[in-house]
């Protein structure tokens, strides 16, 4: 354990236990005995334990972990993030996974372990293709992809919830609604997978039909069009989007500063090597069948993209191949990887490369991820390593936006039932649903308590976020537009 792990150690209790994790008790234990294994964790950690907020003594100010988050990116590219941080509370609070995680550490946990998604809020949830082209409903960012306490997934979705929801001018029943609905769906379906044969829960998604039964009548066209516009989202699709013909040859359109060619080196590497580098180190991580596929397809262009909150000012970029004709486009994602923002509490990754990290954790959690989702490492000349993962950039992906035609007042309690059912079959397939089960219950009170944490970190979030704006009025952080706070 390093200087900074044993510091932190010494000033969140929590985090020795998180370090030492329950073994997954399924090979040794009946189901009935692991069900009351997580019961019997209830008089160690109440339900009611898990409603109480308790800040960190000595709270790092949150304008302090973006700043040291700042350091390990783009500087020119802060801005640009802090910009989009400054949109409302929601946007700061996606931003701020960092400034959470420090104070998740300080929180009640039954230590019961699974792969935590690490960034778990209402916006981080999509849909996908498997390796079938089957369109499934799961969560979509794993960038914080990291082994936890269950809890930390949870509440910080809650939290997401609530947060969301008064960003939309939401009442407070409609938030504790929301997260009755993610709470009751997480408890139901983890009893179901606490009782479901291992290749059986392997083999679980949440399809379309599933989809639809969680939709009331009266949004069911507003589903259909999502799902219609996702199912649309390929290839072919993103070629007449993201390229112009130049010439006879196509090139991603620039859209500075989103998306645009550079000439300029990285971390010492130029942009073409950086490239060349990648693909060379990530096609060793495809299996032997997908090595053979990627092979086939012709590298045309690439430029840097800026993508999403959190992620920027890391290094992102599109690379557009092309296979049997130029009416064969691949268009794939490469993310630059770091440590997660829930390392200093939980440990090291067991991967050394952080990109085998993500892809390790979208494996476990997703259950059919891309075909072409791989990761690798690249080097300057002083033989520092930037770490990173790729997959396709938008194969039957479709994302879920809270406002501007995504998840609205009306149908937000629809999708927070999918929110739960997902996150509860993401921790099945990593962790112990038995003993989770075994711990959650079924009754009403867990509920309550989840709620009593979601809102009182809603409004520690609004606090921070008021903090932020100030210290963005003062000059002291500075973005990319300029807004007028109130």
């Amino acid at each position: 354990m390093s200087a900074v792990q044993k510091s932190i150690t010494s000033a969140h209790p929590n985090i020795a236990a998180l370090n030492s994790p329950e073994p997954f008790m399924g090979s040794q234990s009946s189901i009935q005995k692991r069900i009351a294994a997580g019961k019997a964790l209830r008089k160690k950690v109440s339900h009611a334990e898990q409603g109480r907020y308790m800040p960190p003594k000595n709270r790092i100010s949150p304008i302090e972990v973006l700043e040291r988050q700042a350091k390990s990116r783009n500087p020119s590219l802060i801005p640009i993030r802090y910009e989009r941080m400054l949109q409302s509370p929601f946007a700061f609070y996606r931003g701020g996974a960092a400034i959470m995680a420090c104070d998740l550490a300080n929180q009640p946990t039954t230590n019961i372990t699974v792969q935590l998604c690490g960034d778990m809020h209402v916006s981080n949830f999509g849909l996908f293709g498997t390796a079938e082209h089957r369109l499934v409903f799961g969560i979509n960012d794993f960038d914080e992809t990291l082994p936890g306490s269950w809890e930390w997934d949870m509440k910080r979705l809650v939290a997401s919830a609530v947060i969301a929801c008064e960003s939309l001018g939401g009442t407070e029943a409609l938030g504790k609604k929301l997260v009755h609905h993610i709470s009751s769906e997480y408890q139901r379906r983890m009893a179901q997978y606490a009782q479901m044969p291992y290749l059986n829960l392997a083999q679980q998604f949440i399809g379309e039909k599933d989809i639809r039964k969680h939709f009331s009548k009266s949004h069911q066209k507003t589903l259909d069009a999502y799902l219609k516009e996702t199912k649309g989202q390929g290839n072919i699709q993103v070629l007449t989007k993201l390229t112009t013909l130049v010439g006879k040859n196509r090139k991603i359109i620039d859209k500075p500063p989103l998306i645009e060619h550079l000439a300029k080196s990285l971390h010492g590497v130029a942009f073409k090597t950086l490239a060349s580098q990648a693909v060379t180190s990530y096609s060793r991580s495809l299996l032997a069948d997908r090595q053979v596929l990627f092979g086939r397809y012709s590298l045309k262009d690439f430029a840097r993209k800026i993508v999403g909150v959190g992620s920027v000012g890391t290094t992102c970029m599109v690379l557009y191949y092309e296979g049997n004709g130029d009416n064969d486009p691949l268009f794939l994602q490469y993310k630059e990887a770091q440590n997660s923002v829930l390392t200093p509490y939980l440990g090291e990754s067991v991967y050394a490369n952080m990109g085998h990290r993500v892809v390790a954790g979208q494996r476990l959690l997703q259950g059919a991820p891309d075909i072409f989702l791989g990761f690798g490492a690249v080097k300057n000349d002083a033989g520092d390593e930037q770490d990173f993962y790729i997959r396709q950039l938008r194969d039957m992906k479709g994302g879920i936006a809270v406002g501007s035609g995504g998840v609205s007042l009306e149908n937000f309690p629809d999708y927070a039932k999918l929110f739960g059912w997902a996150l509860a079959l993401g921790h099945a397939r990593s962790g112990d649903a038995a003993m989770i089960s075994g711990y959650c219950g079924q009754s009403k009170e867990l509920d309550k308590a989840l709620y009593s944490f979601a809102k009182a970190y809603a409004k520690q979030n609004k606090a921070d976020f008021e903090m932020f704006c100030g210290a963005v009025r003062s000059g002291e952080l500075k973005v990319a537009k300029r807004r007028v706070l109130k």
